[in-house]
């Protein structure tokens, strides 16, 4: 909390210029805006920040703290034809300028149909309906509300070398003074002289502006023309505390879609808990109790009479095709699992705040490299219980290390020449490559190995029944086992939709996402779910004597992913329809694929491992010779 005393000087910092038609961000001095008078300085970012293309600068914009005044920046050369044809495209593609004072990003308010629409940013310019002419914001009327604190109130006692101490009376007055608790701005296009403000020194008092103002008193963009930037500020006091200065950034519209989304969530899975539930208590116990009851002569005969799992006893834990593949994949799973449980629940708990700029990605990504010793740990162990014996871990260990950054690495590669050709701020600098695999190999590696390690020190999971040397023969469908398969899909997916559109939202309509409350209450719906699909998925396959359950069990469940790629698809045409252009086209599926190629690994771990407990323990319970 930073408190400010009176006509104290505060700056205001600018972000990188962001657009819901292009996602692709530039950098605010990409434009001919006026200029620090101390040169552009570059404030320190962290990992999440320049992942997500932030570029935050200083700028000329200055207030001093409860003083309303009206100033003059600068006024430019005159504009050559690069810079029009700029200016009106960043204008005609939508493109936010984005300032941030004390940490708060600036809020402009507007009027739709009686409706107030709240909008982070402001434009770079607009064209009027009906005209082709664009014109250029460069008239700032800012609002800054301030909570006035005071310190004289409290009383602070310490313990130190010299005992107790009470707080001064003229350290209580310091402490008084005054908490930025909002930061608004009113937009406009104001066309001035620029020979008689030529005259004029930057922060030099000028007359206000009353805006709206008609097209012909606004600035035109063309070739020639000098452009004047001004700007107003007006400190408002407020009732608001420096704790919920937030709030109106965070308001959760649609808080009953969110409680509908859980309860559609909750009839899915009483559904599938009663088919569970018939399962064991009813089919599997009536067929474990007919089935012990008999002697060896007459379970001989049975099993010559009945069909179901329990023929497939002596194939049912058969190496699967393509077992280093699944270890490495189930492995995976579990680290992005754990990566995503840890994170929601840190947010939800309030530790990752927006107002922390970046922290989230930055803690999703480190959880996720201190994580690899799970995910070592869970594939080697699968790998040696399948292949009974620890041989060859190493190489299911350095799979598993790679297999999901690689296909990340692959996918931000590409992206990356993209926006580097098209000059844009979301381009990662080599430097960020460089640590971003440094950080990969000397922490995630290391760990996964060291996981792996401890993997074959464990105990492989001992088979219940013994696996035939010959296969038995799988009895021929009417219809694909993998229908069944990607039909199950749809069940995970029902959970989880409400709540993408809301995510979705938030990252490509630049809308803060902050119920993660919601969020951590869906994700467990959708553990249960995944779990349970995988559960009936598999019963059934063995119930027509398919053996060839390990891979379904993972896809069934993991099918979801299908579905989320698909939705992604729907949301960009039906949702994101000012997106214009390939390459924003090919950033958002590209993006849409590495989130999507995520869900597939954690939702398909999740009804693996229920599925691989769910046979253990049915055939534990059968006797067989």
């Amino acid at each position: 909390m930073h408190t400010y005393s009176e006509g104290e000087p505060i700056s205001v910092k600018v972000n990188s210029l962001t657009s819901i038609e292009t996602e692709l961000p530039f950098s605010y001095y990409g434009l001919p805006y006026c200029q620090p008078k101390d040169g552009i300085k570059k404030s320190a970012e962290n990992l999440g920040e320049l992942l997500m293309g932030d570029q935050i600068d200083n700028s000329p914009y200055r207030f001093r703290v409860n003083v309303n005044e009206s100033l003059y920046l600068c006024t430019t050369k005159p504009l050559t034809e690069l810079e029009v044809k700029l200016l009106k495209q960043r204008s005609r593609d939508l493109y936010q300028v984005n300032m941030i004072l004390d940490n708060l990003p600036v809020m402009r308010y507007t009027q739709q149909n009686g409706v107030t629409i709240q909008w982070t940013g402001f434009p770079v310019g607009y064209t009027p309906i009906g005209s082709n002419d664009d014109y250029i914001i460069n008239h700032l009327k800012f609002k800054v509300l301030v909570h006035e604190y005071e310190g004289s109130g409290v009383e602070i006692i310490g313990t130190g070398e010299e005992g107790m101490g009470v707080i001064s009376e003229t350290d209580k007055k310091k402490m008084s003074g005054y908490e930025i608790v909002g930061f608004e701005v009113t937009p406009c296009s104001a066309k001035r002289d620029p020979e008689s403000m030529l005259k004029h020194n930057m922060y030099d008092t000028i007359e206000p502006v009353n805006c709206p103002l008609e097209l012909d008193k606004c600035q035109m963009i063309k070739e020639q023309e000098r452009i004047t930037f001004t700007y107003e500020v007006e400190f408002v006091k407020s009732d608001i505390r420096w704790p919920s200065r937030w709030d109106a950034y965070l308001k959760m519209d649609g808080a009953k879609v969110h409680w509908f989304s859980i309860m559609n969530s909750l009839m899915v899975i009483f559904f599938l808990a009663g088919i569970v539930f018939v399962i064991f208590l009813r089919t599997v116990r009536r067929d474990l109790t007919r089935y012990e009851e008999l002697d060896k002569e007459a379970q001989a005969q049975m099993n010559e009479e009945l069909s179901g799992w329990k023929l497939v006893v002596g194939d049912v834990f058969r190496e699967p095709t393509c077992s280093k593949l699944l270890c490495v994949m189930v492995g995976d799973g579990v680290q992005i699992t754990c990566m995503a449980v840890v994170t929601i629940v840190f947010a939800a708990l309030g530790f990752m705040s927006p107002a922390s700029r970046g922290m989230l990605l930055t803690g999703m990504i480190l959880l996720y490299l201190f994580l690899g010793i799970f995910a070592g740990y869970v594939g080697v162990r699968l790998w040696s219980t399948i292949k009974g014996g620890s041989e060859g871990w190493r190489s299911v260990a350095w799979l598993i290390a790679c297999f999901f950054p690689g296909i990340v690495f692959m996918v931000l590669t590409f992206l990356n020449f993209l926006l580097w050709w098209n000059k844009s701020t979301g381009a990662l600098p080599i430097s960020l490559y460089f640590t971003l695999l440094s950080l990969w190999f000397c922490i995630s590696v290391p760990l996964t190995l060291l996981g792996g390690f401890f993997g074959t020190r464990a105990e492989p999971i001992q088979f219940p029944v013994r696996t035939n040397q010959i296969p038995r023969e799988i009895p021929a469908r009417k219809y694909p086992s993998w229908l069944l398969v990607l039909g199950a899909g749809t069940l995970p997916f029902g959970t989880l939709f409400i709540e993408l559109f809301f995510i979705l939202s938030s990252i490509w309509l630049g809308r803060f996402y902050y119920v993660f409350g919601f969020l951590l209450i869906v994700l467990l719906l959708l553990v249960i779910v995944c779990a349970e699909v995988s559960v009936v998925l598999t019963y059934m396959h063995l119930c027509v004597e398919d053996w060839r359950w390990w891979w379904k069990a993972f896809f069934a469940s993991g099918s979801v992913a299908l579905y989320v790629f698909l939705y992604s698809i729907n949301y960009l045409v039906f949702d994101l329809k000012s997106l214009s252009g390939p390459v924003s086209a090919m950033l958002y599926l590209g993006y849409s694929l590495i989130m999507a190629v995520a869900i597939m690994l954690s939702t398909g771990t999740i009804g693996f491992l229920m599925s691989f407990y769910f046979v253990h323990y049915l055939f534990s319970s059968v006797k067989i010779d």
